[in-house]
């Protein structure tokens, strides 16, 4: 399970325990979950920010929610800090369920989160904290990007021929057949007389039909006789 998903998961089993409970007060959430939050994050990794918003009372100052914190350099965020302008939605309507998962964030400097927020509520029904989960995606998306530069692009017609490893001179003709045939885009038993000629052609051009037992291996392949075979491949030449 990726840090991701398990991440997510956290996320859906708090909101499970937050819809079937209620709470007096934002500092009794702060005391229940401040330990889950410090394991979660532990967990997980310096790439993932924990945080506890508190929300209760009348008249709520989003520049200063934040209870609670782990691994706070994800977005520069400290104790006392402000909320995000989720909190704007969730104070026009505190009874709604703002419980949400996987959706996108990004940071003052530009980097993409991948967060997922539960909302606690009192016994009145009103939103009084949330639990936030923030992964940031940057350590990841440098190792695609490393990834994708040490790993050859797709090839196209043109490009630098594929090169083709086998144990033995057999399997690398094999992987040559397979790869001629599946270029024509249909089934070997769907193919029809000129479809199986162009594959004569193919390995033809490839040197293929100059490797020993080639012609038996490749009119096993397309379900034709070797004498097939030799005709197919005779007029394959004569088209060229």
């Amino acid at each position: 399970m990726t840090t991701q998903t398990a991440m997510k998961e956290a996320a859906r089993a708090l909101a499970q325990d937050s819809a079937r409970q209620t709470y007096e007060s934002a500092e009794e959430i702060l005391r229940l979950y401040r330990p889950v939050m410090r394991a979660l994050a532990t967990a997980a990794g310096p790439s993932v920010e924990v945080v506890l918003h508190n929300l209760d009372g009348a008249d709520v100052d989003l520049g200063h929610t934040i209870m609670a914190i782990e691994n706070g350099h994800v977005t520069g965020r400290a104790v006392g800090g402000p909320s995000t302008n989720l909190g704007l939605d969730v104070m026009k309507d505190r009874q709604k369920d703002h419980d949400a998962f996987g959706y996108r964030g990004v940071t003052s400097d530009g980097r993409e989160l991948r967060c997922s927020s539960v909302y606690f509520h009192n016994a009145a029904g009103d939103i009084i904290a949330s639990f936030c989960i923030n992964v940031d995606l940057s350590p990841l998306q440098q190792a695609r990007n490393m990834l994708e530069a040490l790993l050859p692009a797709p090839a196209t017609q043109g490009d630098a021929p594929q090169e083709h490893f086998g144990t033995d001179m057999e399997s690398v003709m094999d992987q040559i057949i397979a790869e001629a045939i599946a270029e024509i885009g249909r089934p070997v038993a769907q193919m029809t007389r000129d479809d199986r000629i162009l594959v004569l052609d193919k390995l033809d051009q490839r040197g293929v039909t100059q490797m020993r037992k080639s012609i038996p291996t490749i009119a096993k392949r397309l379900n034709i006789s070797r004498v097939t075979a030799y005709s197919y491949l005779d007029e394959a030449r004569s088209r060229g």
